[in-house]
């Protein structure tokens, strides 16, 4: 017996991203695929931190954990559930196009679906946007939704 095909959705809270997982629901629903949602707080361990960020960081980042499943996660969930696809969560910290490239290597994604914008327009023009550098990391078709 095959395993089911399997769709990676970037989530940011966008509006991009919510059309990138309504469109990857509806994709698996016709043709019986479950859909993983990833979505990844931009965090390194390497930069340097004052004292001031050393002694609040701990609670913003639960803060920034909780804003992720309650605030993007769950609702995506919820707002879907009724259409019959099987649909996990993935939340992590890290760099998002590796983070989210790694869950979908790891997981044998089939595809990969990207909003066309995320939260931060003027952070794509700065770094690259997520979805052009998993482009060049993945070997899984990505649809970028616009």
């Amino acid at each position: 017996m095959s395993k089911k095909r399997l769709f990676v959705v970037a989530v940011d809270g966008s509006e991009w991203a919510e059309r990138a997982t309504m469109r990857a629901v509806n994709l698996a629903a016709e043709v019986d695929a479950e859909v993983k949602l990833v979505t990844v707080i931009p965090w390194s361990g390497f930069s340097p931190m004052s004292i001031e960020e050393l002694s609040t960081r701990p609670v913003a980042k639960k803060d920034e954990e909780n804003h992720a499943h309650n605030k993007i996660l769950n609702p995506l969930i919820e707002t879907h559930k009724e259409k019959g696809v099987e649909i996990s969560a993935h939340f992590d910290w890290g760099n998002p196009a590796e983070v989210i490239a790694k869950v979908a290597k790891e997981e044998h994604a089939n595809m990969v679906f990207v909003g066309r914008r995320g939260r931060s327009s003027f952070a794509d023009l700065i770094l690259g946007s997520v979805a052009n550098s998993l482009a060049h990391r993945l070997g899984v078709p990505i649809v970028l939704v616009p």
